[in-house]
């Protein structure tokens, strides 16, 4: 069992989007196995945002990658995950 830190970007559909409240969703939205370690709100261009966060992941279950990409994707208001960077603990 090892453990994973990932860190991705989720890109808003439009700037009427809360990235409050995508930040505040995270924690109960993430697979078991997961834990959300950072967040931030970072600006893209022309007054988009987009959320960045940290995630700590353990590898334990072969499809954790897959459901955290899933459980990203399924949050209203969120158009785009990207995973910019990982790296094993």
């Amino acid at each position: 069992m090892g453990q994973i830190a990932a860190k991705y970007d989720l890109m808003p559909e439009s700037t009427e989007v809360s990235l409050d409240d995508v930040i505040a969703k995270l924690p109960s939205i993430v697979p078991a196995g997961v834990q959300v370690v950072e967040t931030s709100v970072l600006p893209v261009a022309f007054g988009l945002m987009k959320v960045h966060v940290g995630f700590l992941i353990d590898d334990s279950d072969e499809e954790v990658g897959s459901k955290l990409e899933s459980a990203l994707h399924a949050i209203e208001g969120i158009e785009n995950v990207e995973c910019v960077d990982t790296s094993v603990i």
